[in-house]
Order: C-alpha cells, then structure tokens, then sequence
C-alpha cells in the first residue's frame, strides 16, 4: 500500500471539504431554479387557465350574442321595413304641413292686407260699377281688387296704392289697355271716400 503524508492527507480532506461546500451551493442553486422553474410554471399555467376561461368565456358570449342576433334578424327585417315605411309617412306628412303652412301664410297675408286696408286711407282705381252684386268678378284671395257697395251700385276696383300719384299712374296704364271710364277714388274701412283727380 502506499504511503501518503499527513500533510497530503489534509489537502485532500480540505479539497473533499471545498468540492462538497461547493456540491452543496451548486444543489443549493438547483434547488432555488427548480422553487422559481416550479412558480414560472405555475403562474404560466395560472395564466394559461385564465387565458383559456377569457377566451371560452367569449366565444360563449359572442355565439350567445350570435344567436341572439340571428333570431332577432328574423324580425329586423319587417321592423326594418315598417321604419321605411314610418318615414316615407313622416316625408309626406312634413310635406303636406309645409303645403298647409304656406297656404295659411297666404291666408295671413291677405287678412293682414285687408285689416291694412281697413285701417289706412288707400288709393284704388275703379273700373267698373254694376246694378247687381256680380261675385264672379270679386274673389276673396285677391288682395289687390276691391268690390264695395257704392249706393246704388257695387263698384269694381284695381290696386291698392298708399299714394295718390301711384294710383293715378296705374289708371293711366288701364286707360292706355282700353278702361276709358278708369278714374281714382280714395277708401278707408273699406268704404269710398271721394272721387280723386284722375291727374
């Protein structure tokens, strides 16, 4: 056998000593990758699960939605068409006021025209005088005619100017169209002042 000096001896124990402090440390190192290997797993698999009931959850929602959607498409269509139908009527309804609005404008501006009429001396130039009360020649929309009982005559009159010199230029036009018997008279309260000059 042979023979090893102490000296040898110790190293050798001193070197056994260091390689198993560092066997410990190197188990040590492995055992803590393993602790941290183990928690990354498990939070991958924590994470994983949480992904995967995130996304079965919403493919169970988006089909329950899904089907929702195509059993109430049956129904959106005729829901789709009575609203096209609902605003086609709107459209025609808005149509027919805009229509009644501008007829009652018109309306309004005659009664306005004839409360004006009423109120203020005016200038007309009558036309024409008859025995009888002849409606046919008189219309109620025509703000510019006047159709006022004269004793004994109803007098048919054109125009309604605020000034003397208006009225006797447009009796002029009439006299020029063939009116030879056209001469201006004044009113107020849709009555018949007096003859005006007709120049």
């Amino acid at each position: 056998m042979p023979f090893i000096e102490e000296s040898d001896l110790l190293e050798l124990h001193k070197d056994i000593d260091k390689a198993q402090i560092i066997n410990e440390r190197l188990l040590d190192q492995i055992k803590f990758k393993n602790k941290e290997l183990k928690s990354s797993k498990i939070q991958r698999n924590i994470l994983a699960g949480i992904t995967g009931l995130f996304l079965i959850g919403t493919l169970a929602i988006t089909s329950f939605t899904a089907g929702l959607s195509s059993s109430s498409n049956f129904d959106q269509p005729s829901n789709l068409l009575v609203s096209i139908d609902s605003l086609d009527m709107i459209k025609a309804r808005i149509d027919n006021l805009k229509t009644q609005n501008e007829e009652l404008s018109l309306v309004n501006e005659f009664y306005l025209a004839k409360k004006f009429l009423e109120k203020e001396k005016i200038y007309s130039v009558q036309v024409k005088s008859f025995v009888e009360n002849n409606v046919t020649l008189a219309s109620e929309a025509l703000t510019n005619t006047m159709f006022v009982k004269t004793n004994p005559f109803y007098s048919y009159s054109l125009g309604n100017f605020e000034t003397l010199q208006e009225a006797q230029l447009f009796r002029k036009q009439l006299v020029d169209l063939g009116f030879q018997d056209a001469f201006v008279a004044s009113y107020k309260d849709g009555k018949r002042i007096q003859i005006e000059d007709p120049y």
